[in-house]
């Protein structure tokens, strides 16, 4: 059964950094392009991210793109994403994926297996 498992978020002050990390069980992790997304109260899940297999290219939405980072270690079967200067305004459950697509998409049903998700609040 593969799991993916966030880990890392909380509670910060504006302008503080996060790095989440997921942990994927998938046996092929390598061959996997991987992506975040988070979705507020109230709102629709939004992408922020994704990287290639192979971690040479990587896609942003244009509202976190300067501020969050993402990367990956295959060795570790894991997925990061660094995240910068803060706001309250990214307050949200964020969650990674998997997708066998070669390319990044933001497109979510490109992406076939999803974690839980973990909170992250910022506070003003």
């Amino acid at each position: 059964q593969v799991q993916l498992v966030e880990s890392g978020g909380g509670l910060v002050q504006a302008g503080d950094s996060l790095r989440l990390s997921c942990a994927a069980s998938l046996r092929t992790f390598s061959s996997y392009t991987m992506g975040w997304s988070r979705q507020a109260p109230g709102e629709e899940r939004e992408f922020l991210a994704a990287i290639s297999a192979s971690g040479a290219s990587t896609l942003y939405a244009d509202s976190v793109k300067g501020r969050f980072t993402i990367s990956r270690d295959n060795a570790k079967n894991t997925v990061y994403l660094q995240m910068n200067s803060l706001r309250p305004d990214d307050t949200a459950v964020y969650y990674c994926a998997a997708s066998d697509y070669t390319l990044v998409s933001r497109i979510s049903g490109r992406y076939k297996y999803w974690g839980q998700g973990t909170q992250v609040t910022v506070s003003s």
